[in-house]
């Protein structure tokens, strides 16, 4: 049988190669290695604008939105915090449209990230802008190690357990959830970690970053949703 065939979201960035530097679409390699070794075929997507993106979905079997920048606050109707890095708007506006589309597909999507991010703003939710402001600590932003919780009854909680840890920099977060959107994963200062859309075949959104980790059950997971 074909392997699935899943969709990765990228940057567009300046690039340096030999003595050239050129605007070049960027993924981190470890996104395509989780795909192939969990079973699918990975295929990088350009953020070049929303025109493809029905061609994408009748192609793809499965979506990865990827890590990256902060979304712009406008997008969910805030000011941006000057603490926080330039938005990307080109990659914002491809990879909601992108996300929204999917989720009208029913095709299964694994956000990670930045992608967790843009899957509840997509759905109407928000972000915590600037989170040591709120948590009044910096163990999410100094990549600190931290116990999940994780809910026994989600598709999160049967691909990792109750219980995993963590170590990963963030300093943003899940603030309002979006229409759909259920909070399946919980730091121990009960800052969301994981999110689920209802209703949707498989469409999972975590804050730290699966593909660096030796365990691929969340890859595999979406490869069987994909399949």
């Amino acid at each position: 049988m074909p392997r699935p065939l899943i969709g990765v979201t990228a940057y567009l960035e300046a690039a340096r190669w030999g003595t050239w530097v050129r605007e070049a679409v960027l993924s981190p390699p470890a996104y395509a290695r989780a795909v192939e070794k969990a079973g699918g075929a990975p295929v990088v997507l350009p953020p070049l604008g929303a025109v493809g993106i029905d061609d994408y979905l009748r192609g793809l079997d499965g979506l990865i939105l990827a890590g990256g920048v902060e979304i712009d606050p406008g997008a969910y109707g805030e000011a941006r915090d000057e603490r926080v890095d330039e938005p990307q708007p080109h990659r914002d506006y491809f990879e909601f449209a992108l996300c929204r589309a999917a989720v009208q597909a029913d095709l299964p999507i694994l956000a990670i990230d930045r992608g967790m991010h843009v899957l509840n703003v997509a759905q109407g939710g928000s972000l915590i802008r600037w989170l040591p402001d709120v948590v009044k600590h910096d163990r999410h932003s100094a990549n600190t190690p931290h116990p999940l919780q994780v809910s026994v009854s989600s598709r999160l909680g049967k691909a990792v357990g109750d219980h995993t840890e963590i170590a990963f920099t963030h300093r943003q977060a899940i603030n309002r959830l979006g229409a759909g959107m259920l909070a399946v994963a919980w730091a121990d200062d009960q800052i969301v970690e994981g999110i689920e859309l209802q209703g949707h075949r498989f469409a999972v959104g975590v804050q730290w970053h699966p593909e660096r980790a030796s365990d691929l059950a969340l890859f595999e997971a979406l490869i069987e949703a994909a399949g």
